[in-house]
């Protein structure tokens, strides 16, 4: 077996995987209880997509879609950030976190 053909496959069965970890994530987004759980979720789903997105950089050998992770990266950085914000000032109001 030579290595490109094993990068192929690990790189298939890494999607796999990440596809079923977005399902999960998706549903923990849907289904969790508080909010909490919710954000929590969201930023496993950027996390997850990063994944994803390295994990085809490395099947199709594209540089450019490390650039879109980074991106992507900042992003649920900022959203992770914004939504804690938010239900630290939900819970100083008194309103039910």
């Amino acid at each position: 077996m030579s290595a490109e053909l094993f990068i192929d496959w690990m790189s298939l069965a890494s999607l796999v995987l990440l596809a079923l970890a977005l399902l999960l994530s998706l549903a923990r987004i849907i289904i969790g209880p508080t909010l909490s759980d919710r954000v929590l979720a969201l930023d496993l789903l950027t996390v997850v997509a990063m994944g994803f997105i390295g994990a085809i950089a490395v099947r199709t050998g594209l540089t450019l879609y490390l650039d879109i992770a980074i991106a992507l990266a900042l992003l649920g950085f900022l959203a992770t950030v914004a939504l804690a914000r938010y239900i630290l000032l939900r819970a100083q109001r008194g309103e039910n976190a």
